[in-house]
């Protein structure tokens, strides 16, 4: 299942980082996971901006792109696309299920259509109608993504659990201090990997000391590497930074990384049997 044609609606299917120097971006992350790009055009939003696609044996698996200009910037930040059958339809949907629209629905011709939305804690995703590009043409194999993670107050479990069951139909399962999300019917990701093929997230707690306000919600994005350990090494060599050492968690080797403009995200290695 490394190689993807096409993603059910409900199933997140690509994601990008957005950056204020996104040729900078380019070379970071080409040394750091040997990535090649090709470029795609101005942003629809913002024709000064660039946006370019990551490649893995000329398959897309990732997008860089310019931070869009506003009067209240945001942060550079890895952001999640979930496939819908109607971005329009779902935008629609947001509000009612407690969430907030940023952007409403408009084209990226000729790949898709999309909206910018939060859930009831902020974090921020894309809602994705597909035109050209259904999404990640290789995910769930070293240097392409493997999956998304919702951190979020585990005190606020039960709303998060409540808008993407009505707005994607995912069904939440405990997994240790973690919640899968599932989508029945639906069968991803590899054989050999240690949660249910339905699985097409996963939401954990964010730090917080237990008695003040944990951080912010958001939605981080994960990489397989074949070496965690290195991987971390040649970030730091590249301006990037270490927020979590590499560690073993069942079944995996991970580490929490920054790249030099600040955008962060994670990689996992695939342990085998001890």
């Amino acid at each position: 299942m490394s190689e993807r044609e096409q993603y059910p609606a409900g199933v997140p299917c690509w994601v990008e980082v957005l950056v204020p120097e996104p040729r900078k971006a380019l070379e970071f992350y080409g040394s750091l996971f040997d990535w090649t790009f090709d470029g795609a055009g101005p942003m629809p939003d913002d024709p000064a901006a660039e946006y370019f696609v990551a490649s893995v044996r000329g398959r897309e698996v990732a997008g860089v792109g310019s931070l869009p200009t506003r009067d209240d910037p945001v942060p550079p930040a890895w952001t999640t696309y979930v496939r819908v059958a109607s971005a329009d339809e779902a935008a629609r949907s947001v509000v009612p299920a407690g969430g907030v629209v940023i952007a409403d629905a408009f084209d990226v011709p000729p790949v898709g259509r999309m909206a910018v939305v939060a859930d009831p804690g902020g974090a921020v995703f894309c809602l994705w109608e597909a035109g050209s590009r259904e999404g990640a043409q290789i995910v769930n194999e070293p240097r392409a993504w493997a999956m998304s993670a919702l951190q979020c107050a585990g005190s606020e479990r039960d709303v998060f659990i409540d808008f993407y069951r009505e707005m994607f139909g995912w069904e939440p399962e405990p997994f240790g201090p973690a919640t899968l999300y599932r989508l029945p019917g639906y069968v991803g990701g590899e054989v050999r990997q240690p949660v249910p093929r339905d699985v097409v997230a996963v939401m954990t707690p964010s730090a917080g000391d237990g008695n003040g306000p944990s951080a912010p919600a958001y939605w981080g994005v994960d990489f397989w590497v074949d070496d965690a350990d290195a991987v971390a090494e040649n970030a730091t060599s590249m301006g990037g930074e270490v927020l979590v050492a590499p560690m073993d968690t069942p079944g995996f080797r991970n580490a929490v990384l920054t790249d030099p403009q600040g955008a962060s995200f994670s990689v996992s290695q695939l342990l085998g049997p001890h």
